[in-house]
């Protein structure tokens, strides 16, 4: 089998080119040589590659730069979903596309369906559901799977963040009411070869590591298990506030968990609770 990454320098692009499965061969992609931007680009190039699947891991997601920069934002995370979705389609060429929970206002008080009706707040949420939109309008082998609060040992993200926080400030203060799903690149990439493998599979899914935290929780997580692995020189306080004490230019939904139970029976995979997967992405970790 001959899989297409796309965003494959990105920390789930890089994670699955990591974790490729015996018997697929891998064509990775990512700037400056491939532009998901660039429609005729990307048609050329997946007529000349001729893969059965392609996985789009590729997103503009500086949520907050975003409310700056929407006409960059919708380029990648709508128009370039686009292009993969007609060059799929022309090839007959089975699409894998990694969206949000962002795509979700936040107002919800249980977890999200798949079907659930979608309302982003901001820019970043706007440009990512008008992507998945965009897909199925052109493409109906496709396989939209929607994940939350992504992070790994490598990239740009919260994990990484705090980690350099909490060797360098005395004190943090993390937002303690939104709530979402922690998740590991590891297991998001083990879906979607899961999902490789499955070629019935389509429509709408949700990915994360099962559980809930808010922001605050997660921090403080890490700093336990960072503790406990030398990561970090000492513990410092962590005070939880709220989205009001801490301004952004993105409305960011308070409430984001992820239903992922039909995922987790049609890709047959076990849930794995955020703390476990915590630990793994950890142990990787240079002190």
């Amino acid at each position: 089998m001959k899989v297409v990454i796309v965003g494959a320098k990105g920390q789930l692009g890089r994670t699955l080119t990591q974790t490729l499965p015996r018997g697929v061969q891998c064509l990775a992609l990512d700037l400056p040589e491939f532009d998901i931007v660039d429609a005729a680009a990307v048609a050329a190039v997946v007529a000349d590659a001729k893969p059965d699947v392609i996985v789009n891991a590729a997103a503009y997601t500086a949520v907050d730069r975003a409310e700056q920069e929407a006409k960059l934002a919708f380029a990648v995370n709508a128009q370039g979903p686009r292009h993969l979705a007609r060059a799929a389609a022309d090839g007959r060429v089975r699409l894998i596309h990694v969206s949000t929970d962002y795509v979700f206002d936040g107002t919800a008080c249980s977890p999200y369906a798949p079907q659930a009706p979608c309302s982003p707040l901001g820019v970043y949420g706007r440009s990512k559901r008008q992507g998945e939109v965009d897909i199925q309008s052109v493409w109906d082998d496709a396989l939209i799977l929607r994940t939350s609060w992504l992070y790994s040992a490598h990239g740009s993200n919260f994990l990484k963040t705090m980690l350099n926080l909490m060797r360098t400030r005395d004190e943090l203060k993390v937002v303690a009411d939104q709530v979402g799903g922690p998740t590991a690149t590891a297991t998001l990439a083990a879906a979607i070869w899961a999902a490789v493998g499955r070629r019935r599979l389509r429509g709408v899914y949700h990915w994360s590591d099962a559980g809930v935290a808010s922001w605050y929780d997660f921090a403080v997580a890490i700093q336990e298990e960072g503790l406990a692995r030398d990561l970090l020189p000492k513990a410092i306080p962590i005070r939880p506030i709220g989205t009001a004490d801490y301004p952004t230019p993105a409305k960011r939904p308070a409430y984001s968990v992820l239903d992922c139970r039909s995922a987790w029976r049609d890709l047959n995979m076990a849930p794995r609770h955020w703390r476990a997967a915590l630990r793994n992405v950890l142990d990787g970790v240079q002190g």
